[in-house]
């Protein structure tokens, strides 16, 4: 007799259905999540993402390819970077956390550097948490590379894989972040250093929960550094250099943002039945199963989300405010389409105590003032009266 199926089984039954038969999970990576937690309100993301479905393919087959992703040069130097970086047993990476982090700690000479390998994404995590345990316990400079953590999000695990965790030999944890961007005079790109900071607080997170864990078996747990360090070529060279970055701010936000998000069971209980995501079906088909979950388009997302311009195509279609902005659907209320903030400021709609209302009207009368006083409105006026004279002397 087969085990009763839990509540959870059947959510990972049903993620799989709407992934489509025979269609393999795509993993959700930190820079997913990252994004997914600065829009938390996006149920269309949350479940695809949730489901592992892949939205590259599913935004192709629906004719709205994404424009935006790292080129294969990137990728390749990125690799050959890191692998310079972690050379020699990573001596290199464990001078820097040493001189950036830990300067008062021992100098790292000889370096653990265990094995995390195992069978499936569970087995590698429980791994992971096996040799953190231990490196804990040792008290000495303990390099994990590529380790494996899972996170809770909505009801359903994420398996994350930051590029190296240090155990420190104070017994804490720091995680480490490797970009291919320059670091120039000491200073990167401060967008992108604010993206990697976003990615490392999500595994700041998932370190956390791991500690945790391991705090329950022996108290007290193991503190998890909120200082990243951030490794980075140095000016034009290939030459590694790093720099502390503080996440508090970023790991306080994602953890309040996560927190937000509908479970991903509530989302698939709503579905249609059958509704299925595979770019396999055709374009009709696929269009009216994305239709089915509400989105929560902005225009952040052209720069996050793989379905970002079929969401705005559909939200400039539908007249939606939310393709203006957040800032501007904030602003406005309970007016949620373009059409009623037209009807709103031109006195046909609304209620004239909402101040959104009573604002909208009081800049419509501010721009037909100033367009009175205007030379070229004037003109325009008078080629109006003159072409309206005409065709009332044609009508008789």
């Amino acid at each position: 007799m087969p085990p009763p199926r839990t509540r959870r089984t059947a959510l990972r039954h049903q993620l799989a259905e709407l992934r489509g038969s025979g269609v393999p999970a795509r993993a959700l990576d930190a820079r997913a999540l990252a994004a997914l937690a600065a829009n938390p309100g996006c149920r269309r993301r949350a479940i695809l993402d949730g489901a592992g479905v892949d939205k590259t393919a599913l935004a192709g087959a629906l004719g709205a390819p994404s424009a935006f992703g790292q080129s294969q040069f990137a990728l390749t130097r990125g690799n050959a970077f890191e692998a310079r970086v972690k050379a020699d047993g990573g001596a290199e990476l464990l001078r820097l956390v040493h001189g950036r982090l830990d300067p008062g700690a021992e100098p790292p000479r000889e370096a653990e550097v265990p094995d995390l390998s195992a069978v499936g994404p569970e087995g590698r995590a429980a791994r992971t948490a096996l040799a953190l345990r231990e490196a804990t316990g040792a008290r000495a400079w303990t390099l994990l590379d590529h380790p494996l953590l899972a996170l809770d999000v909505a009801g359903s695990p994420a398996f994350l894989e930051p590029d190296a965790v240090v155990v420190h030999p104070d017994g804490t944890w720091t995680v480490v972040e490797i970009k291919s961007f320059p670091m120039l005079d000491g200073s990167a790109d401060p967008a992108k250093v604010g993206a990697a900071a976003r990615q490392a607080a999500v595994y700041v997170l998932a370190l956390e929960d791991v500690a945790a864990r391991l705090g329950q078996e022996a108290a007290p747990a193991p503190r998890v550094r909120h200082r990243v360090l951030l490794v980075c070529p140095k000016d034009f060279s290939n030459l590694p250099t790093a720099c502390a970055v503080d996440v508090r701010k970023q790991r306080a936000v994602t953890a309040r943002q996560l927190t937000r998000l509908t479970r991903l069971q509530d989302i698939a209980d709503l579905l249609p039945e059958g509704v299925c995501f595979s770019p396999e079906l055709p374009r009709e088909e696929l269009a009216a199963a994305v239709e089915a979950v509400p989105a929560a388009y902005a225009p952040e997302c052209l720069s996050t989300c793989e379905l970002a311009f079929h969401c705005r195509a559909r939200s400039r279609a539908e007249g939606a405010v939310t393709a203006l902005g957040r800032s501007a659907r904030a602003e406005l209320g309970g007016l949620t389409t373009v059409g009623d903030v037209l009807a709103a400021a031109h006195g046909e709609a609304g209620d004239p105590d909402d101040p959104a209302v009573a604002a909208l009207r009081r800049a419509a009368a501010l721009r037909a003032e100033a367009l009175r006083g205007h030379p070229r409105a004037a003109s325009g006026r008078q080629d109006a009266e003159r072409a309206a004279g005409r065709r009332e002397a044609a009508c008789r």
